[in-house]
């Protein structure tokens, strides 16, 4: 092991010297006993930046709210569907797609894909570096665009009327405590049998109780429901006896194949034009729609949004919502804050070391519904959110370009918008990042 070099008391008291010697430390150090750090490094000019106006405003329904869950990929994925909906019935006001729904299915579903993991690494020890992993992440609210694709096309979607939110799905952490403590259980137990029937009838009990425990929580997901809804001419309409799969495949009438999941990730160990996938990252075992990204420099990454947003469709985003966020304004800009100058501390870094370094990776998704050009160049964007009307602008953010430079990353537009060169690099055989990459990052 390699030896450490202590901090002297020599250097200690030069560091304390060079401290009290600096009089604008003093006046930071009396505003921050009284005063959040955020608030004394707030640049005013960031808000006059980044006006409530754009060229480009898609009208929306009202926006939702995924409470204390971490189901924000799930709920931005329900509202590009409701969108496509709304568009085709032309439905009025208040309408959600039931995100409980696909929520109970997410669960029970990665239930599987994580025993299903569990008895492929069986035989390697719990201190085995994958299983490690596996172990630590086990399953949580998060998602990505790929897994709802997986849902949708297996149990389709129902209307929020049709399964309405509980309290345990709208505040999950209790319930994914007592569910991951039973799956850590199962992980366990077959360590302890090297019979493979054994192991399957561990398996079997496990998914028993754990679609009890969803049920519970959840409630049971419905086999049929009505689709009624207002339209624009406050006309009523119903469809009784629906299927999950036939609003699916019928009423929505939308093939999420055609739609793709694009990146940009500068990093080295990622050459742009190349597709990828993740070791371990899914949820339905055994589909077709495994998590799958075109890795694409900025400038064509952002381009393929835009052309979406200019045929008048919001976009499907994931980005590191942690950094640089004003809330109190609704706000994303990195020129909000000014710490490096108030703390003279160095905060530079690019979204490549980023990524490397783990200080950032994708952890929320929402939706682009409007973007600000001048001389066809964005710079500035409309982001609608999923923490209710109360948060940001009336549930609505806003967030610079050079924002979405740094901190954008994932983003999934339909393919007919790719070039020849992105549609050829599409064909490619995808590269297989090991599970704790950073693009193996779920929103919540």
């Amino acid at each position: 092991m390699a030896k450490f070099e202590t901090i002297s008391e020599k250097k200690l008291a030069q560091l304390n010297k060079d401290y009290l010697a600096d009089n604008e430390a003093r006046i930071i150090r009396n505003a921050l006993t009284e005063n959040d750090i955020s608030k004394i490094s707030r640049r005013f000019e960031a808000k006059q930046d980044n006006p409530n106006l754009f060229s480009i405003d898609i009208k929306t329904l009202p926006v939702t709210d995924q409470e204390r869950s971490g189901r924000c990929w799930l709920f931005s994925s329900m509202t590009i569907l409701r969108e496509m909906l709304a568009k085709k019935y032309k439905i009025k006001d208040q309408f959600e797609l039931s995100q409980n729904y696909i929520a109970f299915y997410d669960k029970l579903e990665k239930t599987n894909y994580f025993l299903e993991s569990m008895l492929a690494e069986a035989d390697k020890p719990l201190n085995d570096e994958t299983v490690r992993y596996l172990l630590q992440v086990a399953i949580g609210d998060g998602g990505q665009w790929d897994m709802m694709v997986s849902l949708v096309k297996k149990y389709g979607i129902c209307p929020k009327t049709a399964m309405p939110e509980t309290f345990q799905s709208s505040h999950t952490a209790a319930m994914n405590k007592i569910l991951n403590r039973r799956l850590r259980k199962f992980a366990a137990d077959i360590r302890k049998t090297a019979d493979l029937k054994e192991r399957k009838d561990l398996k079997d009990e496990c998914l028993k109780q754990c679609y009890g425990l969803l049920c519970d929580c959840f409630g049971v997901p419905p086999k049929s429901f009505t689709f009624e809804f207002y339209d624009t001419k406050d006309k009523y309409h119903a469809y009784y006896d629906v299927t999950p799969k036939e609003m699916y495949e019928k009423y929505l009438g939308t093939d999420l194949d055609d739609y793709v999941g694009i990146i940009n990730g500068p990093t080295k160990d990622k050459p742009f034009y190349q597709t990828y996938t993740v070791k371990y990252l899914g949820n339905v075992a055994g589909t077709e729609n495994e998590v799958f990204f075109l890795n694409l420099p900025i400038k064509d990454f952002k381009d393929l949004i835009l052309k979406q947003l200019k045929d008048g469709k919001i976009v499907w985003f994931g980005c590191d919502c942690g950094k640089d966020g004003d809330r109190e304004h609704g706000l994303w800009d990195d020129m909000a804050f000014d710490y490096q100058n108030t703390l003279k501390v160095d905060q530079t870094m690019s979204k490549e070391d980023m990524l490397d370094s783990r200080e950032s990776a994708m952890n929320h998704a929402m939706v682009f519904t409007g973007v600000n050009l001048v001389n066809n160049k964005p710079n500035r964007w409309k982001i609608e959110n999923s923490w209710g009307e109360k948060a940001g602008i009336k549930g609505y953010y806003i967030c610079s370009d050079t924002w979405f430079d740094q901190y954008v990353y994932e983003a999934v537009v339909e393919k007919k918008y790719l070039n020849k060169k992105q549609l050829a690099a599409l064909k490619k055989k995808p590269i297989v990042l090991d599970p704790w990459d950073p693009f193996g990052s779920l929103a919540d």
